[in-house]
């Protein structure tokens, strides 16, 4: 079974998580990050190889993909929060998308490439 992160593991890494675009999810103890990459087929590939690097930690992810945006939550649940398996993970997957953008916003909406396209008419 995972462990929690302690105090110090917090204080030492998440800051670095923090500037990559990883955030605190409200009310649980978990981080998220929203990719929107160029079209699907980048998405698509992203989730493989992540989904590749998951398999190999033996830690899932929560995500959802809507066409070009892939969001993505990690808690360990057999600790019921962050572990170290989750900043295996982040890092994994940050690596995985340098060139994708980054949004910044959880609270505002997130609309894929078609959402957007839609919008305009």
């Amino acid at each position: 079974m995972a462990e929690p992160l302690t105090d110090a593991e917090r204080r030492a890494e998440l800051p670095a998580l923090g500037a990559s675009g990883w955030a605190a999810v409200p009310g649980r103890d978990a981080i998220r990050k929203v990719w929107k990459f160029r079209n699907f087929s980048e998405a698509w590939g992203f989730m493989t190889q992540a989904a590749l690097a998951a398999e190999k930690l033996n830690h899932h992810p929560e995500w959802s993909n809507t066409y070009n945006v892939v969001d993505v939550t990690l808690s360990t649940h057999d600790c019921n929060g962050l572990s170290r398996l989750d900043l295996r993970l982040a890092a994994a997957m940050d690596r995985l998308a340098p060139k994708a953008e980054v949004v910044a916003d959880h609270g505002a909406p997130i609309l894929s490439l078609c959402q957007e396209r839609a919008a305009r008419g």
